[in-house]
């Protein structure tokens, strides 16, 4: 009851900032309104919004998954509910980037605009007691200022963007969208992209960190992160030429990288070239900073190794 009061209460006050700044001067950039009726439907069971909601945008995204698969994944009996880290690593897991969307109400818009819903969290605060619910945005109406998603048990629930903006502040404004790794989102942002990226690459997928490292380079030929991180995938996964190219490339644009240097010394190391090796593993530690043990530790086994080549040699 207290919920539709305050809801109630909302429709007749002024609107939240974001509501208002969209509806003061409607954007231009995307049509009034949008719905993606095909993205699939998963009602609920009691405390599961967050099983349902991940299969219906992974389900949008081209992974055949049923909730119950993702039931065991992300659903803490304990809690009756799901945590976002939860859900982050469920999605990494079905060989997706999770890519959490900027606190803007229009970000949102303009996703459902390029054909992706988006997963939500809101949380239903009466002032007495607060629900929190998993639901995934799949249209929106700027005329009827309101937005359509796939919600609990209902298929098509609208909530007006103020009171949608009132529940989803309460839920900290999280939002992610769910990628193929060769595609970019509408509202792509270099440095959040990458760190999605490289939360793939954490999680320990690496064929499929290597790919997204390449779509994010393709469109951001420069970035640190995205360079040294398609070298790494490429060394982990035993293609030592595409790592070398990787993190040479690194150090082109990023010459006080030390850790471009250190990883590309233990690639020509690898590769039987000690004499570059060295020289650049030496470079690593001249560069200093936050990684000089890191980067000492690594010149002392290069050298090791060269000595011991050495004294086989000799041998022979």
């Amino acid at each position: 009851m207290g919920f539709f009061i305050i809801l109630g209460l909302l429709g007749g006050c002024a609107n939240l900032p974001q509501t208002a700044a969209i509806l003061e001067r409607l954007p231009s950039d995307i049509p009034s309104r949008v719905e993606l009726e095909n993205v699939p439907f998963f009602p609920q069971d009691d405390y599961q919004c967050g099983p349902a909601s991940l299969a219906t945008v992974l389900n949008a995204s081209g992974i055949k998954i049923e909730p119950e698969t993702l039931v065991s994944q992300v659903y803490i009996p304990s809690k009756k509910g799901s945590l976002q880290i939860e859900m982050l690593a469920s999605i990494r897991r079905q060989g997706r980037i999770a890519y959490e969307l900027q606190p803007q109400l229009i970000d949102i818009l303009r996703e459902i605009q390029a054909g992706r819903p988006v997963l939500v969290l809101e949380n239903f605060n009466t002032g007495f007691s607060q629900t929190w619910h998993y639901a995934v945005v799949v249209g929106y109406d700027l005329n009827r200022e309101e937005l359509i998603s796939r919600s609990g048990i209902n298929r098509r629930e609208t909530l007006s963007f103020n009171a949608f903006e009132y529940v989803w502040k309460q839920g900290g404004y999280w939002a992610l969208v769910v990628l193929p790794l060769d595609e970019l989102p509408a509202t792509a942002r270099e440095n959040q992209f990458a760190q999605s990226v490289l939360a793939l690459e954490e999680s320990g997928h690496l064929s499929h960190a290597k790919i997204a490292y390449q779509t994010l380079v393709k469109r951001w030929p420069k970035n640190l992160i995205g360079q040294i991180g398609l070298g790494n995938t490429s060394y982990a996964l035993g293609d030592l030429k595409s790592a070398k190219l990787a993190l040479t490339q690194a150090i082109q644009n990023h010459p006080e990288s030390a850790m471009a240097h250190n990883n590309l010394a233990q690639v020509l190391a690898d590769l039987g070239d000690m004499k570059e090796a060295i020289k650049t593993a030496e470079k690593a530690v001249s560069l200093g900073g936050p990684l000089l043990e890191e980067t000492k530790a690594t010149l002392k086994e290069i050298e090791l190794k060269e000595r011991n080549l050495k004294l086989r040699s000799k041998k022979k």
